[in-house]
């Protein structure tokens, strides 16, 4: 008999019967044993087999409530039900209460219990292990070990299972043997030890080997009575001996544990001898056991722990989804170690320091972190809408969610932002979007939905009789009300708040409610077709009207798609699981026409295809619904990932002739649907923009209704986000939400995006225009109209390019030319804005011009003042036009290329008025063919020379001039550029000084006039004493006009330093010497003295020039000795080196 105490580790007290008067009401009183003495150990094969043997005779009565009462029963229950339990009838109970089905091990033992079967008994799965990384799994590894012959030493006693598995040796590890040992209860492994010391969330490999070894095999183990029922049978001799061979087997482990029992149980006072009966680890559960799997908490803890610390690195983020799969795998198998993991994974995610961190530094956590919140608020989501949830339980979970949500560090459901959203169980406000009680609404958690949902039931009979009846339908329904029960065919509807219906669905599929799920989910579905049908015979009734007072308004203020909840992906895989099942499946899909029956395969694949037809649909619903761009950065983000993973999943669905007929109607639909659809004509300037969505349906529609296609497509360009205006909306409709500040810009944190794919829509529909000459000009005026970004205009033009291009045809002039209208596009939105591309896309544009013709080319030239600066007119646009590749492209004849040269230096010659200093050059070099145009152009130098030019300028176009053999121009440049220059005495590396060097070789080359003349702007311009000694030198080393041009030598005399203009020179450079030392000495430190002699050494060379230049070189050293003896060190030097 069995009493129940605290007593670790939690197992019930058993004792024998008829101990005293105080043990429990109906316990035995009279022990009558059944099979002999030995303690149940002669169990047939036959009779351990139970079930097994069924192929071949009827299963026994005694088998079938065996297994019942094995499944559902605790034992202690049992006991004190019947006051007698034959020993057979025990075996059987015992024999049942082990797992028999797989599934669960598989799951208990691995992250991913795909390829299981169904849940029914006996089943084996994965009996062939994966290749890769599932073979390292503890469930493939344990099915290794069991196939291999590693288990031995079986033993069922009881409720307890032991056994040794012996892992062979490899050649980095000995081989290593197992204790292993498992506790049961009602078909669920309740306790696990194994002396490998494995620390993991799942069971080890050995506890898989052992306990699938009873599972496949459950004839080969021996099976023995709870050791309590052993122990009754035995007399004191028998349990004398018993003890004591159990402690000499044992002694170094047992025995200190054995004397302190002993010691207890002696003494008349002590806790043991307060109760009746002892422990027994084999004797079953107690009435008060919970009956749930074993799952070890700690390890749970740990795991997610570490993951967290590790912050996303190490593939930490990819464990934590398994681990919440797992979640979703125990809920579907109905295993309420799901609610229980789950918040063991909630706790440690609520400790994670980093959340206090973030809110401390104002940072937003990563995209990643944030996903799995948001699964974590999912799952609490499926948790509390359990259909079958006791309210005792909900209650406790509500105050779980509570007790998190109101920590201050919870993250909020829209990512670190405010929330302006619905509540979840309330309809939509239908106040004005000013009233601040419709709108404001406190910050969410993403724990917020969960506990409203805590609410929620499922009493609703409507609710019930879709759920459970196939076949709940009313043909004579005809109440055409927003909420009638049924729709036109008699089936059956469900008027909720979508995102919260489809939550219901979700709840379903979690919870292991596959057809409840889609029955409802179906409802949902044509719930959402009446409406869109209903909406759409609105608008049309009241077109007129709306359109005149040009109302731009959404119908809902949460999108379906970007929802935390995800009520459109969820519909989506709810249908596409049913449509996409094998024959089998198809067998047993519901007939809504009528009553659940067997179904012919060729019938079942038509079903099948409804579904499918009904989930694409539901798909095409969600993404046209037009819906507001939420608040803040994650949420604006989760709006754009949810939208291209729909329809990823919907790109995998091949296109028959029934999804084609769906998506025809559903953008005729969308088309024609106004405010409620995001491809309607009245447009809200916030609304979430559908190009993404419109690609894939132009893509979808085009090789069936090209003029469909494009109406969509050209419809969904628009962008009025990005308009400086938009229409004010009319305020008197209560329904409508119109855009307050019309003229501000909203914080679009995904604009980039946004019109990245407004480009990419755009570019899809110019590839698939080619050829079509009214198409493509309908695109490139949508194009026009609506994308305000330079780059994405280019990138445009680019991909036109290419496309017209190809190397396999020939070049497709009617895109060119779009090509080319989108590039001028460009260079008139780039022309008075900074831009790094700028002059790549000039010469691209000149490029695309060469492909289109010379009319082109010319049409460019002719208008380059709204598209170019000078510079970028004169140094790219008319050289390469001049260039000989571009003649050799075009294919010119002398007449035409004469005319396009003319145009180049007309446009190269305005380019030089507007601005000479940056085009000047190019334009004499443009003109150098036509000596009309290039006199022009040089006279426009000299006009600018005196105002608008800088010297260097004017030294770069001197020195081309004498380049191109006209001296005496460059000549008069260089004087002109003289005038311009100032180079003080420290100025020695002056980048000028090689310009002014060249300038006097050229003054001194022409004759002693022209050096005359520019000797003297040479010394007004030039104060430094090495750069004057330099020309100096230079102009007494041969005679002016010596070498001329084509080194033609005349005769004559050097020119005398005595005389002018080379006295005026020696004069200045002398004075140039003696102002630069004075200046030098002002500030010089001990490290220059070396430096400074050399400087007078150069200076004493210069004053030697002159005839008595000796006198003045000492008179001048006599100065410095007396003005600067304070400087004795120096003075010394230079005594030393001048006396």
């Amino acid at each position: 008999m069995a009493e129940r105490v605290q007593q670790p580790p939690a197992k019930r007290l058993c004792c024998r019967p008829g101990y005293n008067a105080a043990c429990r009401q109906g316990q035995r009183a009279v022990w009558a044993p059944c099979g002999g003495g030995n303690g149940g150990g002669g169990c047939s094969t036959s009779a351990q087999g139970g079930g097994a043997s069924g192929a071949h005779s009827p299963e026994s009565l005694l088998d079938i409530a065996a297994r019942k009462v094995a499944e559902k029963w605790p034992f202690q229950r049992v006991e004190e039900r019947f006051e007698r339990i034959p020993e057979p009838v025990q075996r059987r109970i015992v024999y049942w209460s082990f797992p028999r089905s797989e599934r669960e091990i598989c799951m208990y033992s691995s992250f991913n219990a795909s390829g299981t079967g169904g849940g029914g008994g006996g089943e084996e799965i994965g009996s062939s292990p994966d290749s890769g990384d599932d073979t390292r799994l503890p469930f493939r590894r344990g099915i290794g070990l069991l196939e291999s012959g590693c288990v031995d030493n079986v033993l069922q006693v009881g409720f307890h299972l032991s056994g040794t598995v012996r892992e062979p040796a490899t050649s980095s590890e000995p081989e290593l043997v197992c204790n292993v040992s498992v506790s049961f209860d009602r078909c669920k492994i309740t306790a696990v030890t194994c002396s490998c010391g494995n620390k993991d969330i799942f069971y080890c490999a050995h506890v898989v080997a052992l306990s699938l070894y009873r599972v496949r095999k459950p004839e080969q183990v021996k099976l023995r009575l709870p050791i309590s029922e052993t122990l009754f049978q035995m007399n004191r001799d028998q349990l004398q001996k018993f003890v004591q061979y159990l402690i000499t087997v044992h002694h170094t482990e047992v025995l200190p544990t054995a004397q302190k029992l002993a010691d207890e149980i002696l003494s008349q006072n002590s806790e043991i001898n307060q109760v009746h009966g002892a422990p027994d680890p084999t004797a079953g559960a107690s009435v008060d056991d919970e009956n749930c799997w074993h799952l070890d908490e700690e390890q749970v803890q740990e795991q997610v722990k570490l993951f967290l610390s590790q912050g996303g690195y190490h593939g930490s983020g990819k464990q934590l989804n398994l681990l919440f799969s797992k979640v979703r795998e125990m809920l579907r198998m109905r295993d309420s170690n799901g609610a229980r993991m789950l918040t063991l994974i909630t706790e440690q995610f609520m400790g994670d320091p980093r959340l206090v961190l973030w809110r401390q530094q104002g940072t937003t956590m990563t995209d990643k972190y944030r996903q799995l919140w948001d699964e974590l608020g999912a799952l609490w989501m499926c948790i509390v809408l359990n259909p079958h949830c006791k309210t005792e339980q909900k209650g406790f979970w509500l105050r779980q969610l509570r007790r998190w949500n109101g920590v201050d560090v919870c993250p909020l459901e829209d990512g670190n932002h405010g929330s302006e959203l619905t509540n979840l169980t309330n309809a939509l406000p239908q106040g004005p979007p000013g009233n601040p009680d419709s709108l404001t609404r406190p910050h969410r958690t993403v724990f917020t939905r969960a506990i409203e949902a805590c609410d929620l039931h499922w009493q609703d009979p409507h609710l019930q009789h879709i759920i459970t009846a196939d076949h709940y339908t009313n043909y004579c329904y005809h109440d055409n009300l927003d909420s009638s029960l049924f729709d036109a065919r008699g089936w059956p509807l469900w008027h909720e708040h979508v995102p919260t219906a489809c939550a219901r669905v979700d709840a379903l599929r979690s919870h292991g409610y596959p057809k409840e799920a889609l029955r409802l989910a179906i409802a949902i579905v044509n719930t959402l077709r009446r409406q869109q049908q209903k909406q759409l015979e609105f608008f049309r009734t009241h077109k007129k009207e709306l359109l005149h007072k040009g109302v731009t308004s959404v119908t809902n203020l949460e999108g379906w798609v970007g929802h935390p909840l995800d009520p459109i992906g969820t519909l989506f895989s709810t249908l596409m699981e049913t449509g996409q099942g094998g024959e089998d499946r198809a067998s047993v899909l519901l007939d809504f026409s009528g009553k659940h029956r067997h179904i012919d395969p060729s019938v079942g694949s038509l079903i099948r295809e409804s579904f499918v037809s009904l989930a694409v649909e539901t798909a095409l619903i969600g993404l046209g619904q037009q819906r507001v761009m939420p608040d803040g950065l994650y949420a604006q983000e989760k709006v754009c990932r949810n939208e291209e993973q729909l329809l990823a999943k919907l790109q995998e669905v091949d296109l028959n002739d029934s999804l084609v007929k769906i998506f025809r109607k559903q953008a005729v639909v969308l088309l024609e649907a106004g405010p409620y659809s995001g491809l309607g004509e009245l447009l809200y300037r916030e609304s979430v923009p559908m190009h993404t969505f419109a690609r894939y349906l132009f893509t979808s529609l085009l090789p069936h209704d090209a003029e469909l296609a494009y109406k969509i497509a050209l419809r969904a360009m628009r962008l009025p986000v990005l308009e400086s205006t938009a229409p004010s909306g009319d305020l008197s409709r209560p329904h409508h939400i119109v855009s307050v500040v019309p003229n501000r810009y909203p914080r679009w944190f995904t604009l980039s995006h946004i019109e990245t794919q407004q480009c990419e829509l755009a570019s899809t529909m110019l590839t698939a225009a080619k050829g079509d000459a009214r198409k493509l000009q309908t695109v490139l005026e949508s194009i026009q109209k609506n994308i305000h970004s330079s780059s994405h205009i280019f990138k445009l033009a680019q991909d036109a390019f290419k496309i017209a291009t190809l190397m396999d045809s020939l070049p497709d002039l009617t895109l060119l030319k779009v090509s080319l209208e989108l590039g001028l596009q460009v260079m008139r939105m780039t022309l008075s804005t900074l831009n790094w591309r700028r002059r790549e896309m000039v010469r691209w544009l000149v490029t695309c011009a060469t492909e289109v013709g010379v009319f082109a080319l010319d049409s460019i030239m002719q208008s380059w003042f709204t598209l170019f600066t000078p510079t970028e007119a004169t140094s790219v646009v008319a050289s390469t036009v001049m260039s000989n590749s571009t003649i050799v492209r075009l294919h010119l004849d002398c007449h035409q290329q004469e005319n396009l040269a003319n145009s180049a230096r007309t446009l190269a010659l305005q380019c030089a008025m507007k601005d000479p200093q940056n085009c000047a050059l190019s334009a004499l070099t443009l003109c150098e063919k036509d000596h009309i145009a290039f006199e022009t152009a040089y006279q426009i130098v000299l006009d600018a020379a005196a105002t608008g030019m800088n010297y260097t300028q004017l030294f770069t176009i001197a020195r081309y001039m004498e380049h191109r053999g006209y001296p005496m121009r460059a000549y008069k440049l260089a004087t002109l550029a003289m005038t311009h220059l100032n180079l003080s005495y420290n100025q020695d590396t002056h980048p000028a000084i090689n310009d002014v060097l060249w300038a006097c070789a050229l003054s001194h080359s022409l004759g002693k006039n022209e050096l005359a003349a520019v000797i003297p702007l040479v010394v007004k311009s030039v104060k430094c004493a090495t750069v004057l000694s330099d020309i100096l030198r230079r102009c007494t080393l041969t005679t002016p006009g010596m070498v001329a041009l084509h080194s033609r030598r005349n005769s004559g005399k050097l020119m005398s330093l005595d005389k002018a203009p080379l006295r005026q020179l020696l004069d200045a450079t002398i004075g140039a010497y003696i102002n630069t030392t004075h200046s030098r000495l002002t500030h010089i430190s001990p490290r220059h003295y070396s430096e400074f002699i050399e400087f007078l050494s150069k200076a004493r060379e210069t004053f030697l020039m002159a005839h008595d230049g000796h006198i003045q070189f000492t008179q001048f050293i006599d100065n410095l000795k007396q003005i600067y003896k304070g400087k004795k060190k120096l003075m010394m030097l230079v005594r030393e080196r001048f006396g």
